[in-house]
């Protein structure tokens, strides 16, 4: 039960005390009349059609159940209004039936009487999604089992006072929602930014003198392009990490992940332009091609065949220069058009060795470098703060509904409107007229029973 202060005219009781607590069913799922297409039949839901779903209403889940499937299971049609609750699977998601439905044993589902607002039902039963969840018991997964569902806590406001707080929250969480789409969007802009950086780079655009670039082949400026060793080399408890293509993300490379080591002694076989040091470009050949990554550690390492090692001439070409440009649209383009083969493409040695690259002056390339590091600098910190604002948003949510339902956002509305949170109109009243109308009906189900 709630151990906060309630606004003057709300009580609290348990869910039990107020709605029933209905159960699902699935029929043999083997046998395929027992099911029929969405809106076609009768309306059936599995926690799995709540997964990532939305909306407040509901109407029908991926299939629905034919009349066949339902009189052979233990699911029951239940009203427009009813509040759907997952209790396993898991725990909590919620959504009210816009028509009759039914669900499988996945639910523990309320049937609330008149006296109580479907959404205001919904929102409180979102806002206490935390205490059900603490409530499941099991290994494999957690299920909430029907009797401590019916001792979940509720918190009752007055009739009246229940619209307002589900129209107040269907305001306040759209512009939430509505916020956090925004902000969900901005990676993506970056990330086109970052695109548009990093053409500029080859197109010329961050350069101040483009008439005075020269074309090489990627071969001619560097010292070496070769790759790893193409025999599978021997394990080792210890020693030196072994890199596989997955090791190799953009920006950086992935040490902590490493899965496999090699002795000291074959690092130290290996020829010199299959020695990665500080300052050399990997780039993926193989699969997951076109990443390129520079060294930053003096740490030995080595890696499999797919991933390739560009050894850059300083005389003719700037690192971080020759990591951008490979990283562009346009070489990652090119790289798609002479790569071969069907169930992984890669791009060959001598294909990427033929690069063709514009290259202008080295003081040219560092002040390049420079301009695409301050970008991308400040596409970082945008992107920092975004995530920290998502992060503020997604909490905002969870902490409007606990103000909802400490009364906090009803507080002038009480206030101007005394009669309809006192007397008659009180949370207490309302709660001895439902205890009243269910006592009276011989706690009659309000699912429909089969016919």
């Amino acid at each position: 039960m709630s151990r906060e202060k309630l606004p003057e005219g709300w009580g609290e009781t348990e869910v039990g005390d107020i709605a029933d607590v209905i159960s699902g069913g699935t029929p043999k799922s083997g046998i395929t009349e027992n099911f029929a297409p969405s809106g076609e039949g009768i309306a059936w839901l599995t926690p799995a059609d709540l997964s990532g779903y939305k909306n407040k209403f509901i109407s029908h889940g991926a299939r629905d159940l034919s009349t066949l499937g339902y009189s052979s299971c233990s699911a029951k049609l239940m009203p427009a209004g009813a509040i759907l609750f997952s209790s396993r699977a898991p725990i909590g998601y919620v959504a009210v039936a816009s028509n009759e439905i039914s669900t499988n044993q996945g639910f523990k589902s309320f049937v609330f009487t008149n006296d109580i607002y479907p959404d205001y039902a919904y929102y409180y039963l979102r806002n206490i999604r935390h205490l059900a969840e603490e409530m499941g018991t099991g290994t494999t997964f957690k299920e909430i089992s029907g009797s401590a569902t019916k001792t979940l806590p509720f918190v009752i406001a007055p009739l009246a006072e229940q619209k307002i707080i589900a129209e107040k929250l269907d305001t306040l969480l759209a512009q939430v929602d509505s916020t956090k789409a925004r902000l969900e969007q901005i990676p993506q802009i970056l990330k086109r930014f970052r695109q548009a950086v990093l053409a500029s780079v080859v197109c010329g655009k961050l350069s101040k003198n483009t008439g005075q670039w020269k074309t090489y082949l990627l071969k001619n400026i560097c010292i070496s392009i070769s790759d790893g060793d193409h025999q599978a080399p021997p394990k080792s408890e210890t020693g030196i990490p072994f890199l596989v293509i997955s090791d190799v993300n953009k920006g950086q490379i992935d040490f902590e992940n490493v899965s496999r080591w090699v002795p000291e002694s074959y690092y130290e076989s290996l020829k010199e332009i299959r020695k990665p040091f500080q300052n050399d470009i990997l780039y993926t050949v193989t699969g997951s091609y076109g990443i390129p990554v520079i060294v930053n550690t003096t740490k030995p390492f080595c890696f499999q065949r797919h991933i390739a090692i560009i050894k850059p001439n300083s005389t003719f070409i700037d690192y971080k220069f020759l990591a951008f440009y490979l990283e562009s649209p346009q070489i990652f383009k090119h790289a798609s058009d002479v790569a071969t083969g069907t169930a992984q493409k890669t791009v060959s040695l001598s294909s990427l060795r033929n690069f063709e690259l514009s290259v202008p002056s080295l003081e040219e390339q560092h002040e390049i470098v420079r301009r695409v590091e301050q970008l991308f600098a400040y596409a970082d910190t945008i992107e920092k703060q975004v995530n920290n604002a998502l992060a503020r948003v997604n909490s905002l949510t969870q902490s409007i509904l606990a103000k909802a339902f400490r009364g906090e956002l009803t507080a002038q509305w009480r206030a101007e409107n005394p009669d309809l949170i006192s007397g008659e109109n009180s949370a207490a009243a309302l709660l001895e007229k439902i205890k009243a109308e269910r006592a009276a009906s011989g706690g009659k189900k309000a699912a429909r029973k089969k016919a």
